[in-house]
């Protein structure tokens, strides 16, 4: 009985096609460029717009998290196990922690893009400047990474799965 359950047992075997690498100077260049953009805030638009800046920040980290959560749950996916709110740098948001698949992470990636975007031009008529300057920033400033991995993996297949680990993203074939 223990050795059938043995044998049942299902394992899937990835072929490594190509590791998109995330360079350490890249990632000193992303984390300065939120310094910059507030500091010119500051000097632009108010001193103030500083409080509007950080503001937009977990105010966007949680319009990806519910846009994503609901294209999942939408896609049927059991993504519970499989994704998870990372903090790892650049990986910051609702990131898959296990194999997940190339087609599944572009449509997450591209409706938390629009959607998002979209609410931001919503409430443009009702917030101020500092505050949708800093909630379109924070939303590009998030999303870049995984644009990058789009444009590295753009030739490659759809039907594939990605790992994302912390120095680089692998998309694998199986």
């Amino acid at each position: 009985m223990i050795e059938e359950k043995e044998s049942s047992a299902t394992f899937y075997q990835y072929k490594l096609i190509k590791k998109v690498p995330h360079p350490k100077r890249m990632n000193i260049v992303y984390w300065a460029v939120p310094c910059i953009v507030g500091i010119l805030m500051m000097t632009l638009i108010t001193w103030s717009s500083i409080f509007y800046f950080l503001l937009a920040s977990p105010v966007v980290l949680w319009i990806h998290y519910v846009i994503s959560r609901s294209v999942l749950l939408v896609a049927g996916s059991n993504y519970h196990k499989r994704w998870s709110f990372s903090i790892k740098s650049p990986w910051i948001g609702y990131m898959p922690n296990q194999y997940i698949s190339y087609s599944l992470f572009r449509k997450v990636t591209s409706f938390a893009m629009w959607i998002s975007l979209c609410v931001f031009l919503i409430l443009l008529f009702w917030s101020p400047l500092s505050f949708i300057t800093g909630l379109i920033f924070w939303h590009l400033w998030f999303l870049l990474p995984r644009l990058y991995t789009f444009m590295s993996l753009s030739g490659q297949r759809k039907d594939g799965m990605i790992k994302i680990n912390p120095d680089d993203i692998s998309y694998y074939k199986q």
